[in-house]
């Protein structure tokens, strides 16, 4: 017998209890949240692997490799917390089935299609930005970093019009 899943947390309650967590991180680690430098980390650690001479040559990859050991970091340890934490909360939730969140016009592979190239673009921009969305938007804008509210306002702008994009095409 299958439980109906427990309800989402109400969005201010969820709101405080990230400012905490991202509270408690600047206090252990010195540092904010963020994830994008761990895909980096991680790009640099596989090249090291596969290519150790073509990483250490490589302009934006030789710093990380020249430091030693790249996913010897805090960030590491941050995104293996989330991972475990979200993992941990979901299942608390009853929410860990697999499904995939999809329009009625819109087949499963139009919806990986689509959410690729998304991660794609979002990932890519989190690099030309030096930081990804926990990272500029709440570390920067806890920080009172310019840079952090002018990159949620994009975000938040940007999020809309794409939504109204693709409205049609998700209902």
């Amino acid at each position: 017998m299958e439980s109906e899943p427990r309800p989402f947390w109400n969005p201010l309650a969820a709101g405080i209890v990230l400012g905490l967590a991202l509270l408690l991180t600047f206090v252990i680690t010195g540092n904010g949240l963020g994830a994008s430098g761990f895909v980096t980390r991680m790009a640099v650690q596989i090249n090291d692997w596969t290519a150790p001479e073509a990483a250490a040559g490589n302009a934006y990859f030789g710093p990380f490799v020249q430091a030693g050991a790249p996913l010897v970091s805090w960030i590491t340890w941050e995104v293996i917390g989330v991972l475990a934490g979200a993992w941990l909360g979901s299942r608390g939730a009853g929410r860990t089935r697999v499904k995939v969140e999809r329009g009625a016009r819109v087949s499963v592979g139009e919806r990986f299609a689509w959410a690729f190239a998304g991660g794609a673009l979002v990932g890519f921009g989190s690099r030309l930005a030096r930081g990804c969305t926990s990272g500029l938007g709440l570390s920067g804008g806890a920080t009172l970093a310019v840079s952090g509210f002018v990159f949620l306002a994009g975000f938040f702008l940007a999020g809309f019009a794409v939504s109204m994009m693709f409205r049609r095409i998700w209902q």
